[in-house]
Formats: C-alpha cells, sequence, structure tokens
C-alpha cells in the first residue's frame, strides 16, 4: 500500500512534466486511454451479461474519473501538486464523515475545514485562487468516484467495470485532450512517458491495491491512504523543485490527520472507511 501510494503521487509528478509537450489535458487523456487499453487486456470483463443499471453507472463513473483527473491536472498548472491533493482529498474525506452523525466526525471535519481555510487565507503568491478552486471542483469528483465505485461494484463482478469506466473516461478527455495529446504523432518518444505515467499512476497502484487488501484490513488501508497528501508534497519537491510553504505544509498536516483519524475511528465503530479516488 505504501508503495502504490508513493507510485500514484510520483506518477502525477511525472505526469507534470509532460505539460509543457503534451499540455495537462493531453497527457490526462493519454493515461486514461492507456490504462483503459491495458486493463482491458488483462480483465476481459464479460459485458454481455451486464444489466442496464450496470452499464449506467459505468458510464458515470467513467464521468467522475474524467472529471476529477483533468480539473486535478488544469490545477496542477499553477498549484504545487502537494496543495492540489490536499485540497481533492476533501471530497474522499466529506464522504466517509457524513456517514456518521457522531461528535468525533464533527470534530475530524473541523480539523479538515481548517487545514483548507489556511490555504484559502493564505494562499500565498505561488497558489491561485482559481487553481485552487479548480483542485475543490476535483475533490468533488472524488466524492462522486466513491460514490460510484461502490454502485458498480454491487453490480459488476469482480473488477470488470474499471475498464469500461476508463474507457468512458477517455471519451470524455478526447475533445479536451485531443489537440495536446497529437503531439506524440511528431514525438513518439511522448508516448513512452505517457504510458509511464499511465502504469505509475493507474494501472501499477491498481495491481498493489488489491494484493494489499487481501493482507491487511480496510481500516490500515484507508490510514495508509491519507498519506497521499504528504507523498504528493515530497514528490513535487524531488521531481518538480515545488517547495511549499509553512502555511501549505501545515493546512497538508491538518487534512492528512483528519483522514487518518476520520478512517480509524470509523473502523472503530464497524463502519468501512471511504476508499481514495484512482488518480
Amino acid at each position: 500500500m505504501l508503495v502504490s501510494v508513493v507510485s500514484i503521487q510520483f506518477g502525477s509528478a511525472v505526469g507534470r512534466t509532460l505539460f509543457d509537450d503534451l499540455g495537462a489535458t493531453g497527457v490526462v487523456l493519454l493515461r486514461v486511454g492507456i490504462s483503459a487499453l491495458v486493463l482491458a487486456l488483462l480483465v476481459r470483463p464479460r459485458l454481455r451479461s451486464w444489466p442496464r443499471a450496470a452499464w449506467r453507472a459505468a458510464c458515470l463513473l467513467g464521468v467522475s474519473v474524467a472529471g476529477l483527473n483533468l480539473l486535478s491536472a488544469l490545477a496542477m498548472r499553477t498549484v504545487p501538486l502537494g496543495v492540489v491533493v490536499t485540497v481533492s482529498f476533501l471530497g474522499p474525506l466529506t464522504v466517509a464523515l457524513v456517514q456518521t452523525r457522531r461528535l468525533l466526525d464533527l470534530l475530524w471535519a473541523l480539523l479538515a475545514g481548517a487545514g483548507v481555510a489556511l490555504l484559502w487565507w493564505h494562499p500565498g503568491p505561488s497558489v491561485p485562487l482559481g487553481g485552487l478552486g479548480l483542485a475543490a471542483l476535483a475533490g468533488a469528483c472524488g466524492a462522486g468516484y466513491i460514490l460510484l465505485t461502490a454502485r458498480v461494484g454491487g453490480l459488476v463482478p469482480g473488477v470488470g467495470g474499471l475498464p469500461v469506466s476508463l474507457t468512458v473516461a477517455t471519451l470524455v478527455a478526447l475533445p479536451f485532450g485531443a489537440t495536446g495529446a497529437s503531439a506524440v504523432v511528431s514525438d513518439p518518444a511522448l508516448l513512452l512517458g505517457a504510458g509511464s505515467v499511465a502504469l505509475l499512476q493507474t494501472i501499477f497502484p491498481y495491481v498493489l491495491e488489491l494484493l494489499a487488501l487481501r493482507r491487511i484490513p480496510t481500516r490500515v488501508f484507508g490510514i495508509l491512504a491519507s498519506l497521499n497528501p504528504a507523498a504528493a508534497a515530497i514528490a513535487g519537491l524531488l521531481v518538480l523543485d515545488q517547495h511549499l510553504t509553512s502555511i501549505s505544509l501545515a493546512a497538508l498536516t491538518l487534512v492528512t490527520l483528519a483522514s487518518a483519524g476520520a478512517t480509524a475511528s470509523h473502523a472503530a465503530a464497524g463502519s468501512e472507511p471511504a476508499a481514495r479516488p484512482r488518480r
């Protein structure tokens, strides 16, 4: 699970290095497209047996996946990776918190809210409010991803819904990223870069998390997933040379603690923690 967290965030950082050549949305299009193709070959979903409700849920999930990735990429053009992941992580956290109405959940929500409030009130010169708004919208799509993933999982056996949803996400991203992605025609080496991002950010974590959930409780899984904002900050520093301000680091810490605390308390109460959105 720890390797998966690191892989996702370093994949995001590597993807950011391709923005100048492929554009933010072009990178998203190639990544989800390659991931859809590879997972379709690996999973081979039995589509003929799907009910209409499964198709509807899988298509809506694909729209959420596209929205999450497109909005995150657009935010990353102007906002450091660690900040984008911190703000967008509020979507999954909100889903987890609204599932119960205990006082402790309110305290976790206030802690996370305080972290994001720090970013909005003191964003710093390198963090425009417009970028923060895009990250927040990505978080809303992340919340939809969680709810729709649960819906698809209840309608489709195994993991057959994932390649279908990624295919839909590719179609949604196509009009936004086609122009940028076309750069691979004149420079095929860029396709290798996009493929590595697909491997690091989607395919590799998918396999690792599937193996992890067979070996560890969902409580532990959720707590480790809460390390994503911290891993994003480290990846942004090492790959992109993005130095976060003390305010950003404080906000990241508050959101991470709130997410880990909410996950642990929900597991103790007997409810399942929310999964984080696959980036």
